[in-house]
């Protein structure tokens, strides 16, 4: 459970998170999680996960161990997934398995990028998407795309992820502040 972001605007590109960890019936926040920044870099790119905790250092270690992966466009993600996908299963034991009548295995994750080439999601069954404007990922995520939509003429991208994830903290039981935002230049092609 979380709110995640991603926003472009102007040539400018925002991600943010917010910090809380939930356990069932139990939420971890970020006065007592050590690690509590749920969006991490590799190789230019800003990755944020939903899904289990356990996603995060599997990703990252995942992503070091597999060479050449291409984050520039929607084609090149839907390969370095698929690459992933099989490393998941084979050297950290990922259940692929979701509903008996999915057309394919599950990574189990729902991720969002953003990097000099845009901003993508990527759901469990490695659909990607490259969004126009923002988008956001997690419980929250209705209420922070309410909030950037209804925000976007007015601020720029750094201010309406910190919004998205504003509004995913005060009305999602599962999402709290503090919150990390990341924020980079759209790369002119």
């Amino acid at each position: 459970m979380t709110t995640v972001v991603v926003v472009q605007k102007d040539g400018q590109i925002a991600i943010a998170a917010d910090s809380q960890s939930t356990f069932g019936d139990m939420r971890l926040g970020a006065i007592d999680d050590a690690r509590w920044n749920k969006i991490f870099q590799h190789e230019g790119s800003y990755f944020a996960i939903c899904g289990s905790a356990a996603h995060d250092l599997v990703l990252q270690s995942a992503l070091k161990k597999i060479k050449n992966l291409d984050f520039s466009s929607r084609a090149a993600i839907f390969e370095s997934f698929r690459k992933l996908h099989v490393k998941l299963k084979e050297d950290f034991y990922l259940k692929p398995d979701e509903e008996e009548d999915d057309p394919y295995e599950s990574s189990q994750m729902t991720v969002l990028i953003a990097n000099a080439h845009g901003i993508f999601g990527v759901y469990s069954l490695r659909e990607v998407y490259e969004f126009q404007r923002f988008w956001a990922m997690g419980s929250g995520r209705d209420f922070a795309i309410g909030a950037m939509n209804a925000l976007y003429d007015q601020l720029d991208a750094a201010g309406l992820a910190k919004a998205g994830i504003e509004a995913g903290c005060a009305f999602d039981i599962s999402s709290s502040m503090p919150m990390t935002s990341y924020q980079l230049a759209r790369r002119v092609d």
